[in-house]
């Protein structure tokens, strides 16, 4: 019957996630109090200089403006110390903006770059800027904040970010001019250094996201690491240390930051000579990861540049697919991208068009359910013809009494008799798990969703109905569903299924509104398509009856 194999799809449906959460949990638990951490990688150390101490300085700060972010540059290692986006607003108060990188709060989530060499500067040495605020102009496309320092015997090192319109990518250039009698032999090093706090309203709960958040490597060789933060405190990080390409990254729910050693379509700054990627715990409680990048010896009197990418920003799509080779990653589908992706994709085609994710999700579950239509068929039919023969089965039960056994046998009979299966529902309702799951981690990683509104009192399709109106209607549509299909033989079973609906509706209560509603307008279509096809085949037996 539909309300046994609907049953049975929800169940499977979260018996999936709950494992899956509980996996998630175990490869990558959450530090809420990280402890303290030793230095126990030091090759190719930024810190080989100077000894780490976890502590930041703090020197003048320089303030930059763009129409995406509103940035902190410090005069101490010219570090990028606050990244601000400003169309995003914050997870637990959504009028304010959400900050990603910081270190004057509880928080501390910051980008440096060094040079390795000797009296050259690095993430600890004093800049100067010659003015302490910058914006972005109308009419400009890019503006220049440019930090320098002094290096040795004649040498001088200038740090310039590059902030440009409508882009989350932060060109970081490394200007090097050799006013020395002597070769310049140097190495950068470009970090993010973090501690392991889980992001501000972060849920773990058996229906809420337990989604990563710790440092991530990726190059062409070693594809996707992704290493959590206790196993950089055990010093058992297992990920691709050195190579010509790639991009290393601090990811979290919605947000990632990356340096980028090779970027689309362009030079990389690792040449002939790989780069080496170092992930690793230092003290106080942070957490380094971490690019090494080797300089061409520059001769006296000579001068040399070198220009990385850093990403600060959502997990955009759009956006990431644009930045570097394998970069999409960063947005975690979890163990069902196969599905995810391409169901977000299309997702997103819809959304282009109506400019509502709402409407977009409920054109997708319309999509989904024409595509899955002559599965749902042969199930409705089956269950119709079940239906049919539910007065029959009321005078089996009553003929064989507590005979169980005869019972079962005598429908089998009755079954075989009529051409009828009482498994030909169940394929529909199989194959959907993988729809229904996918979108669920969809929703979940679709930062293009978080506090996008659909309607009426849904102003944040990633979250949970506030007032619980989809989790009720939810259970009004399974309540008709059941009113549709064939009643269970079993008194106890029936009284179960009565009050299915209200169990799965209160479970419902905890998913995204995104994924309730897909569910809603799913069981609406279906209540359509079941009566439909029961009424098509109550006039087929008619007409076979009057022949």
């Amino acid at each position: 019957m539909d309300s046994k194999r609907l049953i049975l799809f929800i169940a499977v449906s979260f018996g999936i996630l709950f494992f899956w959460q509980k996996w998630m949990e175990k490869r990558y638990p959450q530090l809420n109090t990280p402890p303290a951490a030793t230095a126990s990688a030091t090759a190719a150390a930024p810190a080989a200089a100077q000894p780490e101490t976890g502590k930041l300085a703090n020197g003048t700060r320089i303030t930059v403006k763009t129409d995406l972010l509103t940035a902190e540059i410090d005069s101490n290692g010219a570090d990028l110390r606050k990244v601000i986006l400003n169309k995003y607003g914050a997870t637990l108060d959504p009028a304010k903006p959400f900050v990603l990188l910081e270190d004057d709060g509880a928080h501390t989530y910051v980008a440096q770059t060094g040079l390795i060499g000797d009296g050259l500067p690095t993430h600890k040495s004093t800049f100067t800027s010659a003015q302490t605020s910058y914006a972005l102009a109308d009419g400009q496309d890019k503006v220049d904040v440019r930090l320098e320092a002094a290096g040795p015997e004649g040498v001088k090192v200038a740090k310039i970010y590059t902030f440009k319109r409508d882009s989350y990518v932060i060109d970081v250039r490394y200007e090097i001019v050799n006013g020395g009698s002597k070769p310049l032999s140097a190495q950068a090093y470009y970090r993010l250094l973090r501690d392991g706090k889980a992001p501000e309203g972060t849920s773990t709960g058996m229906f809420g996201t337990h989604t990563f958040t710790g440092p991530a490597v990726f190059t062409d060789a070693g594809k996707f690491q992704k290493v959590d933060f206790a196993k950089l405190d055990k010093g058992e990080a297992d990920y691709q240390k050195s190579a010509k390409d790639g991009w290393v990254a601090m990811v979290q729910h919605y947000f990632t930051s990356a340096w980028i050693a090779s970027p689309k379509d362009k030079p990389g700054i690792c040449g002939e000579t790989a780069c080496s990627y170092e992930l690793k715990a230092v003290p106080g409680g942070l957490y380094s990861a971490g690019v090494v990048a080797a300089l061409p010896q520059i001769a006296p009197g000579a001068k040399f540049d070198k220009t990385v990418e850093l990403f600060v920003g959502p997990q955009e799509t759009r956006v990431l697919d644009q930045i570097a080779p394998g970069f999409d990653l960063v947005k975690d589908y979890g163990i069902f991208t196969i599905f995810a992706k391409p169901l977000f994709w299309v997702l997103d085609q819809i959304h282009k068009v109506v400019g509502n994710w709402g409407w977009a999700i409920i054109l997708l579950t319309i999509m989904i359910k024409a595509l899955f239509y002559p599965l749902a068929a042969t199930s409705y039919r089956s269950m119709a013809k079940m239906r049919k023969l539910a007065p029959r089965m009321e005078q089996l039960k009553e003929r064989h009494g507590d005979d169980k056994m005869k019972f079962q046998q005598a429908v089998m009979e009755m079954y075989k008799t009529e051409k009828v299966n009482p498994l030909g529902g169940c394929l529909p309702m199989l194959v959907q798990i993988p729809v229904f799951i996918a979108l669920y981690w969809a929703l979940i990683a679709a930062v293009e969703l978080r506090q996008a509104p659909w309607a009426l009192w849904i102003h944040d399709l990633s979250a949970k109905d506030p007032f619980f109106v989809l989790p009720i209607l939810m259970a009004v549509t399974m309540f008709i569903q059941q009113q549709l299909s064939p009643p269970p033989p079993d008194p106890m079973q029936a009284k179960m299924m009565k009050i299915m609906p209200l169990v799965f509706s209160v479970f419902f209560l905890f998913f995204p509104a995104g994924l309730v509603l897909y569910y809603v307008v799913n069981n609406v279509l279906s209540i359509a398509q079941q009566w439909y096809i029961t009424r098509k085949v109550e006039n087929e037996d008619k007409l076979a009856k009057n022949s």
